[in-house]
């Protein structure tokens, strides 16, 4: 990792990848560590995509008058199973975006994909194994499993989320206000975080 040189770890976990001990991002998940560092992803997960889906000009009255700071929305992932969604604000454009990357990093998570689709079943990790839902705000998103070769039908926002995460195949549904992008996004971000649900159990049983 470039920045090896120049991180000094601040948590436990951090220190422990810092030092080789953790080797694997799967290893964290595996168990239920908090990622409080940023640059732990940077070290496990390095060439992790990154793409700013909303920046705006948040202005609040104060006693001293009125304060604009900018708000950014990334949403950052491998296109192989790992996604995560942030947000940043700040009084520059690249610092909230910077913040919002960072955010996004501590929030990554892991997509449990496969072929749910009736119509292809051919094993491989193209889709989902089976319908998910999420919510966020005033908007839910089901994501449905679909056939080998449908690409990802979805609007603009879920699509960029999606297709970082590595889903190539999917259905949609949404209910709700979807132009409100961090809602939009956060509601998929949600269904995504919920496909770790659906293989628990089996989990269990294997124990």
């Amino acid at each position: 990792m470039s920045t090896s040189s120049e991180w000094v770890p601040k948590t436990k976990i951090g220190r422990m990848v810092a030092q080789g001990q953790i080797t694997s991002i799967d290893e964290i998940f595996a168990n239920h560590w908090k990622i409080a560092e940023p640059e732990i992803v940077d070290a496990l997960l390095p060439g992790l995509e990154q793409e700013v889906i909303d920046i705006k000009l948040v202005q609040k009255q104060t006693d001293a008058g009125e304060r604009s700071r900018f708000k950014a929305i990334v949403v950052v992932g491998n296109r192989d199973g790992y996604v995560g969604l942030g947000m940043g604000k700040s009084v520059h454009v690249v610092s909230a975006i910077e913040k919002a990357i960072k955010n996004a990093k501590m929030n990554l998570i892991p997509v449990v994909r496969g072929c749910g689709s009736w119509e292809c079943s051919c094993g491989t990790e193209h889709s989902l194994p089976t319908k998910v839902e999420g919510k966020w705000g005033s908007v839910r998103i089901q994501l449905l499993p679909g056939p080998r070769g449908l690409g990802i039908v979805a609007g603009e926002t879920a699509k960029i989320v999606l297709e970082l995460a590595g889903v190539k195949d999917v259905w949609t549904r949404t209910f709700g206000e979807t132009r409100t992008t961090l809602s939009f996004a956060g509601a998929t971000y949600v269904a995504l975080k919920n496909t770790n649900k659906i293989v628990l159990p089996t989990l269990w049983r294997q124990l």
